[in-house]
């Protein structure tokens, strides 16, 4: 059926016009830079609330300082440090089991480094107390899930013995000198 234009006219009179916040066209077409504004704001949001951690000031001096770790983990090795140990049920407490070739006198306490390996906020230091000869424990601060670097020391920082833990899943622990050499 074709329509005069007196007709047509006739139709767009009766149709209604909607005002333009009516129309779907107009929101769609401000839906894209709204949503990239919000992620936007919910990125610049994210980069000031958390720090990653990675990214240190003195750089120079830990390059520098790494000679002393590696001495740390070879003086384990010599006197053939080894450690095995048990995070409790609930990851609030560890007992470690310190073994020696040399027969020397074990330390009285420990400290035992929990690092997260992205975020340095959440890295703690737990002291271990000797309970009988060889056994230590100590109390753990709540470890999140995800993988987790422990460092096991004497109180003056002479040796060190490394390992990772993976939370929940993995409770017993392993520590070996670091880069014997």
């Amino acid at each position: 059926m074709i329509l005069s234009n007196e007709d047509a006219a006739m139709e767009m009179i009766r149709k209604p016009v909607l005002p333009w916040y009516r129309e779907p066209w107009p929101w769609l077409l401000m839906a894209g830079p709204v949503a990239v504004i919000v992620a936007g704001v919910a990125t610049t949001w994210i980069a000031v609330v958390s720090s990653d951690g990675l990214v240190v000031d003195d750089y120079y001096k830990q390059g520098l300082a790494i000679n002393q770790t590696l001495e740390r983990g070879a003086l384990a090795a010599v006197r053939g440090y080894r450690a095995e140990g048990v995070l409790a049920g609930d990851g609030r407490s560890i007992s470690l089991r310190l073994v020696s070739d040399v027969a020397a006198p074990l330390p009285e306490t420990l400290q035992l480094r929990i690092a997260h390996p992205t975020r340095a906020g959440r890295d703690g230091l737990v002291l271990l107390r000797q309970r009988a000869p060889g056994l230590y424990e100590g109390a753990v601060p709540a470890l999140t899930d995800g993988r987790w670097i422990l460092i096991l020391e004497d109180r003056q920082s002479s040796w060190r013995l490394g390992g990772t833990v993976t939370m929940p899943a993995q409770t017993a622990i392993t520590l070996l000198p670091e880069n014997p050499q």
